[in-house]
């Protein structure tokens, strides 16, 4: 009887509300064909790629016994929410995992789909849809081991309704990793001033800064809704150079892995791996590209 009253009251609410934000969907809409150059607009997630790749692959080896040389993430059903053209679901599925991405903005998909296509491993392990996250909630109650919501959170209409809808399409235990921009002045003068007005690296009006989310902000919700945050890494990006690098500070941009929490209220019996079998794995990690 509560899940039906459960199921009836997220009806309801779906119907009524959105995380999509129609603002955010039209700067986006205007985009969508060039996703795949790599030195137009989205450059700096193309590179972003460099560090974001390694930081879901390694955390996801590190709490795995199972290997598969070649194909790391074999057997791991990974979200890409927020897809937009495929730029992070086409290196997971090249690492093995199967990947389902979905982008409210039927062009982004229709990008997307296309330049899977051009290769028959990742046309198999890719799955494209066009929709939102809260539009998948019923046919995907706890289906995925891994959502991957990379600069995207700064986008949503409703954060916590996003969190929530997050939290039940993920196993218990499964991994949450969120990449986004801290609400500080720095990230207003380098990631808004100086990457939109300035040098242009990012297209005028992309970001709303009252949209960046605090980690703290993040991390007190993440808990809220039964999920554990284990990492918060800063990032820092190079417009001149054109890389991305790790940094202590989270002042900038930062990234984030979150556990749900198991059935009973447990965090992953993985959490109590030794030292020693953490650091054999991290190294396993290192190695397995």
């Amino acid at each position: 009887q509560l899940s039906l009253f459960r199921l009836t009251m997220k009806r309801l609410f779906s119907t009524s509300h959105s995380s999509v934000d129609s603002k955010e969907m039209k700067k986006f809409q205007l985009l969508a064909h060039k996703w795949w150059d790599e030195e137009g607009e989205y450059s700096a997630l193309h590179s972003m790629n460099d560090i974001r790749v390694p930081f879901i692959r390694d955390t996801l080896l590190n709490v795995s016994s199972n290997y598969h040389l070649g194909n790391p993430l074999s057997g791991v059903k990974i979200l890409d929410v927020g897809c937009g053209g495929g730029l992070l679901s086409e290196p997971l599925a090249r690492l093995g995992a199967s990947v389902t991405g979905i982008d409210p903005l039927e062009d982004n998909i229709r990008t997307a789909d296309q330049h899977k296509s051009f290769d028959p491993v990742l046309d198999k392990r890719i799955q494209y849809k066009s929709c939102s996250l809260e539009e998948i909630v019923e046919e995907s109650m706890e289906t995925f081991d891994v959502i991957v919501a990379s600069e995207v959170v700064e986008h949503v209409a409703d954060l916590e309704m996003f969190i929530n809808c997050c939290s039940q399409v993920l196993k218990p235990e499964g991994s949450l990793f969120i990449t986004t921009i801290n609400k500080t002045q720095l990230s207003y003068v380098l990631g808004v001033v100086v990457a939109e007005k300035i040098i242009g690296i990012v297209p005028e009006g992309t970001h709303e800064w009252e949209k960046f989310v605090p980690p703290e902000e993040l991390e007190h919700l993440l808990e809220s809704k039964g999920f554990t945050v284990k990492t918060v890494n800063g990032m820092l990006y190079n417009p001149f150079l054109g890389s991305w690098s790790w940094m202590e500070s989270t002042s900038i941009n930062y990234a984030m892995h979150a556990v749900k929490l198991g059935a009973q209220g447990q965090s992953s019996p993985t959490d109590d791996l030794s030292e020693m079998e953490s650091e054999q794995r991290s190294a396993v990690a290192g190695t397995a590209v």
